[in-house]
């Protein structure tokens, strides 16, 4: 009888189905782990969509903000106290005039929620002030959300002087401008410096050359039809000839605005003597210290004459002066009309324009930079030796006869359709280096410069 067999694995009966089960157990956790994961991840991917979403909101309304606020500006006479009032009557005002209804501005600065996207509830409002730090800073505040989730923007604007575009030139006219000799042209520092811009809108020949040329900065010629007549040799921002033209020579340019400026303003400065019919102005040498001339004097000053401070000249005046002429300040006409014929000032000896002397009775006075002569009502003849000018040259016609070798600092201006003409060999420097942003009489606008730096997320 064969012996019976006996089984070796006893003692692991059920031991696979453990083993399986444990493994069931295992893969069913991980699986509802994983699927836990999931739709936490799906959350936060739904959370974070909903954050940028309003994110995208605050943003879109921070732009919209940035494109009302940008163009506004308003007089520098302006209050401080009462910038907001006026920065917001003004946004209403151009909301009004464009016909803005969905996108509203209340008198305290807030816009009511503009929808974006009606589907989702998608929307932004705002908020404007001014800094409780800095009365010159706009805090511009923007949220955008579905009410549910919100993100709030902030960013600053600086409420500063205008800076006039005119002032990027070295020579800037509304007429052509004739050169009749030989002129040279150039940047102290770079070649931008010595830029021209001629308008000429009333003329074609908007600039003429009888000699031989020789220019360091680009001619704008605001006049599509405008062209530039080279009789001599050509010279323009190193380049000669054709290529000097084509390169450097463009036509059809923007026209920059050309400021009225603000000559009311220096008239309290004028504190010295008044120069009328009565006055005497024989003598070889004067020293006229902020001093007024009365209109319709039509003086003639035989000597050398200092002008110390302001020489302010009230219109209608034909002002001359027979000999030397320095101007330690600045000479001032009021008006802005020009009447030919009836306002000038002629120099008929050397000139030259320096910046205020020293002293006391100049305190005042002293903050007003970056300006020479002041009168846009008033044609300027120059007919001796134009050696320097300290500042911006505004007039109204502008001959130059004598020998014209000047360091310029600042801009010459013309306000007059009539041409600007240099004649003999005339040398031009002009140097911005020192240049003043918004010279004196010119600080007329106050407008909102956007601050990137200051935006943060709140």
């Amino acid at each position: 009888m064969a012996p019976a067999k006996k089984s070796v694995h006893t003692k692991c009966k059920g031991t696979v189905l453990i083993v399986a089960m444990i493994f069931v157990v295992i893969f069913s956790t991980l699986a509802v782990s994983m699927a836990t994961i999931s739709g936490t991840n799906a959350q936060l991917a739904s959370n974070q969509h909903k954050v940028d979403c309003a994110l995208g909101s605050a943003t879109s309304g921070l732009e919209v903000q940035r494109h009302w606020l940008t163009p506004l500006t308003m007089p520098s006479s302006t209050p401080q106290a009462d910038y907001f009032s006026t920065i917001v009557s003004n946004l209403q005002s151009d909301l009004d005039a464009n016909s803005i209804s969905n996108f509203t501005l209340e008198n305290d600065g807030s816009i009511p929620p503009v929808p974006l996207d009606s589907v989702v509830g998608q929307t932004f409002s705002g908020q404007m002030r001014i800094s409780d730090s800095n009365p010159f800073v706009l805090e511009v505040y923007s949220t955008g959300g579905d009410g549910l989730v919100v993100r709030t923007i902030k960013v600053e604007f600086d409420i500063e002087p205008y800076e006039w575009p005119i002032f990027d030139y070295g020579l800037a006219t509304k007429g052509p401008v004739h050169f009749l000799g030989n002129p040279n042209l150039n940047g102290l520092n770079s070649n931008d410096e010595a830029d021209i811009f001629i308008d000429s809108q009333n003329n074609n020949l908007a600039l003429l050359v009888t000699g031989n040329t020789t220019f360091a900065g680009d001619i704008n010629i605001g006049n599509s039809s405008g062209i530039a007549d080279f009789q001599g040799a050509v010279k323009i921002g190193g380049d000669t000839g054709q290529t000097a033209i084509d390169n450097h020579v463009k036509t059809g340019v923007e026209t920059p605005e050309f400021p009225i400026p603000d000559t009311l303003r220096f008239l309290p400065y004028a504190t010295g003597p008044i120069i009328d019919s009565s006055t005497d102005l024989s003598s070889p040498q004067m020293i006229i210290t902020n001093a007024t001339i009365v209109a319709g004097t039509n003086p003639n000053f035989q000597g050398s004459v200092i002008i110390e401070g302001i020489l302010y000249i009230k219109q209608p005046n034909i002002v001359t002066f027979e000999s030397n002429v320095t101007v330690k300040g600045i000479i001032v006409s009021d008006g802005e009309a020009y009447n030919p014929g009836t306002n000038s000032i002629s120099f008929l000896g050397n000139f030259s324009s320096t910046p205020f002397p020293e002293g006391a009775e100049f305190d005042a006075i002293r903050e007003e930079k970056g300006t020479s002569i002041l009168t846009p009502g008033f044609s300027a003849t120059f007919a001796g030796n134009f050696s320097s000018i300290s500042g911006v040259m505004a007039v109204s016609g502008a001959h130059f006869s004598g020998n014209v070798s000047a360091t310029v600092k600042g801009t010459i201006v013309n306000y007059s359709d009539n041409p600007t003409i240099i004649e003999g060999n005339s040398s031009l420097r002009f140097d911005r280096s020192d240049n003043i942003k918004v010279p004196a009489g010119f600080d007329t606008l106050r407008v909102l410069t956007y601050n990137p730096s200051s935006y943060s997320e709140l």
